[in-house]
């Protein structure tokens, strides 16, 4: 099963990036190419069905594995960036965070009126970088059509701060 396989893999860091949290590092997945490709295709399994017009991957996390899945599902891959890393004109999003504020950005010729996008990242905890994702989506004028994570975090409740968006939250993966 993938999420045995997962949390086999994952290695827990006590207190990172601050004291009292402990992050799961899911680096430790990467020293394994099939495994990685099992995550890819059970990700294009769960997403099945799910009309979806451009992926979208959060910085930088969500960069290990939404190309991937963007290439397997035949559809353009849009990264999601902190900011001041694009080069071309942006949108922006600020945020909090337990431990401060921050902003992300991605081009504003990334999506389209009416699309469909799929938000990817690595991990979902608090949901706040995901939400804000969600607002840059919304601020083109396209919608989400749902979010996929290799991890949840469900503890920390942050797939109820996503449901205004999206209703259509996958994981391979609950803690």
């Amino acid at each position: 099963m993938i999420a045995t396989k997962i949390k086999q893999s994952v290695r827990d860091v006590r207190d990172f990036p601050k004291a009292g949290i402990i992050f799961k590092d899911i680096t430790p997945i990467l020293k394994d190419p099939s495994l990685c490709d099992e995550i890819v295709t059970e990700l294009a399994l769960q997403l099945k069905g799910l009309d979806i017009d451009v992926i979208a991957g959060i910085e930088s996390r969500g960069f290990l594995f939404g190309p991937a899945l963007a290439r397997l599902m035949g559809l353009p891959f849009v990264p999601i960036r902190k900011a001041g890393k694009l080069p071309y004109k942006t949108v922006r999003e600020s945020y909090e965070l337990e431990y401060g504020t921050a902003t992300i950005e991605c081009h504003e010729d990334a999506v389209f009126q009416g699309q469909r996008i799929l938000i990817h990242d690595d991990l979902l905890a608090t949901g706040g970088t995901v939400v804000a994702a969600s607002k840059l989506v919304r601020q083109l004028g396209a919608e989400v059509a749902g979010y996929s994570f290799i991890i949840s975090l469900d503890f920390l409740n942050g797939k109820k701060r996503l449901i205004p968006f999206s209703d259509r939250v996958f994981a391979l993966a609950a803690y």
